[in-house]
């Protein structure tokens, strides 16, 4: 049998509050300067860190180092991947700036390997627009000297970091996990178990966690069944298609002995509860895929409530 495989990308931006530490080391990048912190053992840390690698306690005193600093090791890109600093080959660079005792990563703007070395002197060369991230050191460059001196800027402190995360990559799903995938994409709902008996996994593994045998015998389960345990959603997020509340819940499969989580609608969120019988609701044929996004939601069935002792060992 032929597994199924698929390019997949997951795109999201991550965001935090930065702290007193870190938002005055990303502060002092949009004004030009580099900041570092000095830690128990009297080290100057670049970039600044919340914590001391040593004793773990909460740091406080800045330094600001030079612009300029030395190459202590360094790889060569010849083939940049997007988003990289460069579409041309280029070198990743950890350069240890003078003033600091560590080294911190960079890309460095030359053109071939011959002409990155460890021991050579860079400086920053620094983005033209500034925001109060690492990108604003466009890149490291071979010199001596400041390329820009440091400006005064009356913006307030930055407070918050979005970094986006994009990540491409190739999912080859297993056997069992191929059949399972094509059952979703003719409206059927197939669980697996090992040939020795035990547990039926839905979805399937391509073994059992606790004898490591193959779950190679697949079974078809029914598109209803109890949910066990659920968090009713009042919180908005970006990305976020449905408006909170909602229910999304922990659903065991008639059959199957391990739930999964898929939304609950059909209902209030206040009237969802462990023991609720629920059934799928599948979107339309014309839009059913390899994946279990094919189910659209769950809803109540009406029927009585399951007894606690039925999945009790399930939760």
């Amino acid at each position: 049998m032929e597994v199924l495989s698929a390019p997949l990308r997951v795109q999201f931006d991550y965001t935090r509050s930065v702290g007193p530490i870190i938002g005055a080391f990303l502060t002092g990048l949009r004004e030009r300067r580099i900041l570092g912190v000095r830690g128990s053992d009297g080290r100057v840390l670049v970039p600044a860190q919340e914590y001391d690698p040593i004793t773990s306690a909460p740091l406080a005193e800045l330094v600001q180092v030079e612009t300029t600093g030395t190459v202590r090791s360094w790889t060569w890109v010849a083939e940049p991947l997007p988003g990289q600093p460069f579409d041309r080959p280029f070198a990743w660079v950890l350069v240890q700036l003078d003033g600091a005792d560590t080294s911190m990563l960079h890309a460095l703007d030359v053109t071939e390997p011959a002409q990155v070395s460890t021991g050579m002197r860079v400086r920053v060369r620094w983005a033209e627009e500034r925001t109060g991230t690492i990108a604003d050191i466009a890149c490291f460059e071979p010199g001596e000297g400041a390329t820009a001196p440091p400006v005064e800027d009356a913006a307030e402190p930055v407070t918050m970091l979005v970094t986006p995360v994009d990540m491409s990559y190739k999912h080859t799903a297993s056997p069992q996990e191929s059949v399972y995938l094509r059952g979703l994409a003719e409206g059927k709902l197939i669980g697996g178990r090992s040939e020795t008996g035990g547990a039926v996994y839905f979805p399937p593994r391509g073994a059992n966690p606790t004898d490591g045998t193959p779950t190679d015998d697949l079974v078809e389960l029914p598109d209803k069944g109890t949910v066990t345990t659920f968090c009713i959603v009042n919180v908005p997020f970006l990305g976020q298609r449905i408006k909170p509340p909602y229910v999304a819940a922990y659903v065991l499969l008639d059959g199957a002995d391990i739930p999964f989580l898929h939304l609950v609608l059909g209902c209030e969120a206040s009237e969802v509860r462990m023991g609720m019988r629920v059934e799928a609701v599948w979107k339309p044929r014309e839009e059913w895929g390899h994946a279990l996004a094919n189910i659209d939601h769950f809803r109540p069935t009406g029927e009585p409530d399951a007894p606690y002792e039925s999945y009790q060992h399930h939760l």
